[in-house]
């Protein structure tokens, strides 16, 4: 279960998908692997939602396959029977929840109030969905409830949308959040693949907020990179700040005084999660030094290099503040 919540949880976003024409399944899978969502929670509003999980299994066992709005323990063993590896309800049903636990299935029940978060904690969760999210208060409802269950997770789930889903991913209780605007019906039933890879695309983008932090630039010793930094300081209008062993220029140029990291030098990249910004390099087969991670006092990581160089650039991720 671990697992299959930690790879959520590297996603930040759960698609939410409605199969009313079972030809379109795998196309759709397709299509969310394609703008790098390989996600998907099919729900059980819909007779075909059991065909549609198995013929995604196997096309691609490689994506993160669940059903959503199960609501009985024979919907539960249908799903796993077609290949679900978790189970997502709209309530918290404790004998769907127990079921689930017993055949070793990842679960996450609905959760909207304090009283629903205990029983789930009773349960042996550690993760639950906060639904219907937006209609039981939003951000600020799940903050003020989740403060008192610090060992609780949330997905909160029930209109998120790409304009309010940072401000949900930036508390630190939540993992994932579950949405359906990249997979809206009407996508599916035109066929709209392509936007469908785009718009996941976009999410993926909107989860981990890449920005340039600085760019380092390695000179051979204190004069060259004095020098250097004197020059561009004066063609491009900046005030020289000066640290142990560089010059910055502006916020954007880090002129170094001796050889670092990378041939050429550095690029540093902010992120709004270095965890899923690892996550996500990491699915691309690259690596990290694990000797730069840096950790906040929950122990989250804040900052690290690649392990990779391209282009003669050492490459670091730093934690948006």
């Amino acid at each position: 279960m671990d697992e299959i919540l930690q790879k959520m949880d590297a996603l930040g976003v759960v698609p939410v998908v409605r199969v009313d024409e079972v030809e379109k399944a795998v196309p759709l899978a397709e299509a969310l692997i394609r703008g790098g969502l390989p996600c998907m929670e099919v729900t059980f509003r819909t007779a075909l939602a059991e065909e549609a999980i198995g013929r995604i299994h196997a096309a691609h066992p490689e994506i993160l396959l669940g059903a959503g709005t199960v609501l009985t323990t024979d919907q539960v063993d249908r799903a796993a029977a077609a290949g679900a590896a978790f189970i997502v309800s709209p309530g918290l049903n404790p004998k769907v929840v127990e079921h689930c636990l017993d055949k070793g299935l990842a679960v996450v029940p609905g959760c909207a109030t304090p009283s629903d978060m205990e029983r789930a904690m009773e349960l042996g969760l550690k993760t639950v969905k906060f639904f219907p999210a937006e209609a039981s208060g939003g951000v600020a409802a799940l903050k003020a409830m989740s403060a008192p269950y610090t060992e609780l997770s949330f997905i909160p789930t029930g209109g998120i949308s790409e304009k309010n889903m940072a401000s949900y991913l930036a508390l630190p209780s939540v993992r994932a959040v579950g949405g359906s605007w990249m997979v809206a019906p009407k996508l599916v039933k035109d066929g709209e693949f392509d936007k469908i890879a785009a718009l996941s695309a976009a999410a993926v983008s909107a989860v981990l907020d890449f920005g340039i932090a600085h760019v380092g630039v390695n000179t051979a010793d204190e004069k060259e990179g004095t020098a250097l930094a004197a020059f561009l300081c004066q063609v491009l209008r900046q005030q020289p700040r000066r640290a142990a062993t560089a010059t910055f220029v502006g916020d954007l140029l880090e002129i170094m005084h001796l050889p670092f990291l990378g041939k050429n030098g550095h690029i540093g990249f902010l992120t709004a999660s270095v965890r899923r910004a690892m996550a996500h390099f990491e699915a691309m087969g690259l690596h990290f030094r694990e000797d730069t991670i840096k950790r906040d006092e929950k122990g989250e990581p804040t900052f690290v290099y690649l392990l990779e160089e391209p282009g003669g650039f050492a490459i670091h991720l730093v934690q948006r503040k």
